[in-house]
């Protein structure tokens, strides 16, 4: 089974989505050989490159108030804990353009299998629990060199232009295909799953997709 699992890693439901996703396939490994790919789509791909402060932005972005933006803050914090996930999202947190993040990883899907899914989880823990800039290119070499990836050659990427060109074409191709938000879990290349579901939600559609694809 293929996955594609279109997000950011500035995204918490993404966070929460994936966290999900290997609980239910961790339930269905002795049923399941899956193969995950991490797409590339950026929520603020115009941000300036010193960020936004996150209250400022999302109050911008959605209209929230104070007090709904505590709220969610509290919803998710809670939600990462039951996956075993830390979120320190702080009041006055910033938020900051995530290309290069994506570069990186476009990279990273091509030295072994695992090394992709190890370098996102590496960049949600920088961003989501240590609060740091993943736009900074020593947070994507630490993250690079924690999740076993060769560190010149991530150096390498991030001083260069590389993979910049392919990182769009995936975004575009994602957009054209009617992704808008995020995480979109894509199976199989036809079947869509939105949002940062259950882990009991994910087991149950997985298996509802094998079956179907088995007889189609």
């Amino acid at each position: 089974m293929r996955i594609d699992f279109v997000s950011d890693v500035s995204c918490p439901w993404c966070v929460i989505g994936l966290k999900s996703l290997e609980k239910a396939l961790d339930g269905m490994r002795d049923e399941l050989q899956v193969d995950i790919h991490f797409q590339p789509f950026e929520l603020n791909p115009d941000m300036a490159p010193e960020g936004q402060d996150i209250f400022e932005h999302i109050t911008e972005k959605y209209g929230s108030t104070p007090a709904q933006q505590d709220q969610s803050r509290e919803m998710i914090r809670q939600r990462g804990a039951a996956l075993g996930f830390t979120f320190d999202m702080g009041k006055r947190g910033r938020i900051y353009n995530t290309f290069d993040a994506h570069r990186l990883l476009h990279w990273a899907e091509s030295q072994g299998q695992g090394h992709q899914q190890a370098l996102k989880e590496k960049l949600f823990e920088a961003y989501f629990t240590k609060r740091e800039d993943p736009s900074s290119h020593d947070v994507l070499l630490r993250a690079a060199l924690d999740a076993g990836l060769d560190a010149e050659q991530a150096r390498q990427v991030l001083a260069s232009d590389t993979y910049a060109d392919e990182v769009r074409q995936r975004e575009y191709f994602w957009q054209r295909a009617g992704i808008r938000s995020v995480p979109a879990i894509v199976i199989n290349e036809r079947h869509l799953i939105s949002g940062g579901q259950p882990p009991e939600v994910f087991e149950q559609a997985l298996r509802k997709i094998a079956r179907e694809d088995a007889t189609a």
